[in-house]
C-alpha cells in the first residue's frame, strides 16, 4: 500500500492514527495487538461502507515494524467529544446526533460478514484466555440465549470520541465491535461508557451522564418508546456488556466487580424462571 508514516493525528488505547498519503490516514495497532483483530475491523468498516453506513472507507492493510494497520479515508473534523467539551455544541445535540446515528443502524440490515452477538462473543471469550472465568462465559452466552431475536446493526462502542463530525455529516470510527444485534444492546453500551467509564476520565464527570441521558430521550422519541420502556429493554443486556469490557482487559478491582454483577444477573435470572 503505497504511503508513508506521518504525523500522528489521533491515539487511542489500542491504536494510533498517522497522516499516511492524501486524503488517508493509517489506523496502526499497537505492538502486540494480532493481526486476525487488525483484518477483523477491516472487514466489517468495508462492509458497513459498503451497506451506506457513514463510516470510512478501506483502501488496505499494511505492516509496520510488526505492527499491522488500516489505509482508511481521512475524516477531517472535530468529534462530538471535542465539540462538547469546548461547549460548541450542546449536551443535548451531541446525545441527539448519537441518537441519530443509533436509530439509523439499528434500521440498517446488517452485512453478511457481520457476526450475531452470540457468535461475536463466543468466538471472543474462546480467545480471551484467563480475562473471563469460565463459568461467567456461559453464563453470559445463556444470558444472550435469552434476548428478543433481532437482526438490526449494532456499533457496540458508540460515544462522542467515535464520531467525527464531517463536512458530509458526522462518521462514525472504530468498528471492531460490530454485531448483529437488537438495538437495545447498543444503547446499553453507550450506557455504561458515558455513565461509569467516561466520568472517571472527564475534566467534568457530569457531562457524559447528560449526553447518555439525552441520547436515552431523544433515541425513545425517535423510536415511539417510552424511557420507561427502554429502560426496560436495555437492562437485560448490561451484565452482557459488562462481558464487553471483561474482553478489553480490567485493573482488579474493576473485574471482580463486573464478575460480581454478572453472577448477581444470573441469579436473578434463575430465582425468576
Amino acid at each position: 500500500m503505497q504511503g508513508s508514516l506521518g504525523e500522528k493525528i489521533g491515539e487511542g488505547k489500542f491504536a494510533d492514527v498517522h497522516a499516511w498519503a492524501p486524503g488517508q490516514v493509517l489506523k496502526l495497532w499497537k505492538a502486540g495487538v494480532p493481526q486476525r483483530t487488525v483484518s477483523h475491523e477491516a472487514r466489517m468498516i468495508r462492509a458497513v461502507f459498503a451497506a451506506g453506513v457513514p463510516a470510512p472507507e478501506v483502501f488496505g492493510e499494511v505492516t509496520l515494524e510488526g505492527r499491522f494497520g488500516i489505509v482508511l479515508t481521512r475524516l477531517d473534523g472535530p468529534t462530538l467529544a471535542h465539540l462538547s467539551r469546548t461547549g460548541v455544541m450542546t449536551l443535548q445535540q451531541v446525545g441527539a446526533i448519537l441518537a441519530t446515528l443509533a436509530i439509523d443502524l439499528h434500521g440498517t440490515h446488517p452485512p453478511a460478514a457481520v457476526l450475531s452477538l452470540r457468535d461475536w462473543m463466543d468466538h471472543s471469550m474462546r480467545g480471551a484466555g484467563d480475562r473471563i472465568p469460565r463459568h461467567i462465559a456461559d453464563g453470559i452466552l445463556t444470558l444472550i440465549d435469552r434476548l428478543p431475536p433481532s437482526g438490526g446493526l449494532c456499533h457496540c462502542d458508540l460515544h462522542p470520541g467515535n464520531v467525527i463530525m464531517t463536512a458530509d455529516g458526522p462518521k462514525l470510527v472504530d468498528w471492531i465491535g460490530a454485531v448483529r444485534a437488537h438495538g437495545a444492546l447498543d444503547l446499553a453500551v453507550s450506557h455504561f461508557l458515558l455513565s461509569e467509564i467516561a466520568p472517571e476520565h472527564a475534566d467534568d464527570p457530569e457531562r457524559p451522564r447528560a449526553i447518555n441521558a439525552a441520547l436515552q430521550s431523544e433515541y425513545a422519541r425517535l423510536a415511539s418508546m417510552s424511557p420507561a420502556a427502554l429502560t426496560a429493554a436495555m437492562e437485560p443486556c448490561l451484565p452482557i456488556v459488562c462481558g464487553f469490557v471483561l474482553l478489553g482487559g480490567v485493573w482488579p478491582a474493576r473485574r471482580e466487580r463486573l464478575i460480581q454483577r454478572v453472577e448477581a444477573a444470573l441469579r436473578s435470572r434463575t430465582s425468576s424462571q
